[in-house]
């Protein structure tokens, strides 16, 4: 049975977007290392990404670009032929290569978690993680918590009863980045 993934990026207190949706913050302090991993990580297994319609549309209007391709061949390549569900009850169709809409996240998960193949991975998709964690659908969690205080914002699991989760591992950068590996606690 596939598993699947949740890796998010979030402020030191707890924010996956500031005010109005704002991701600037998600993306500055870049080294070396924090690169090589964030490409590493996006060149793992070829099993579906999951988006909600906000973040699928910031995806969409990036990932298939020529600057994408130019400022990060080994990323876009892998965004661009992954498949793709969207979670959506407004999208109707996708002019993204390989993406499916559907417009029931929980079950369209419980399904696809039946099925053969590579794991699946949520990425960003505030709604869409905690309608499936209170689910109990996520089989890992990674998070990223970046050395920035936000104030205000939209908080990751709204909504959502406590998960006791177990820590796997966890890796510090150089740009003051924390990656963290969550389990549910069985």
């Amino acid at each position: 049975m596939r598993k699947l993934v949740v890796f998010e990026t979030v402020s030191l207190d707890g924010y996956f977007a500031g005010p109005n949706g704002d991701l600037s913050w998600a993306h500055g302090n870049d080294d070396d290392e924090w690169n090589e991993f964030v490409a590493n990580n996006a060149s793992g297994d070829d099993g579906p990404l999951l988006f909600g319609r906000v973040t699928y549309e910031m995806m969409v209007s990036y990932w298939p670009t020529p600057k994408a391709a130019q400022d990060m061949p080994k990323v876009a390549e892998k965004m661009n032929s992954r498949p793709k569900a969207v979670f959506s009850k407004t999208l109707t169709a996708s002019p993204w290569n390989n993406t499916k809409i559907t417009h029931d996240a929980v079950s369209a998960v419980r399904q696809m978690k039946t099925e053969p193949g590579e794991n699946m991975v949520v990425l960003g998709s505030g709604k869409i993680v905690s309608q499936l964690a209170g689910a109990g659908l996520i089989d890992e969690l990674q998070i990223v918590v970046v050395p920035v205080i936000l104030g205000d914002g939209k908080k990751l699991f709204d909504d959502v009863n406590q998960k006791d989760l177990k820590l796997i591992n966890t890796r510090t950068f150089k740009n003051g980045n924390l990656f963290m590996r969550y389990e549910p606690k069985t």
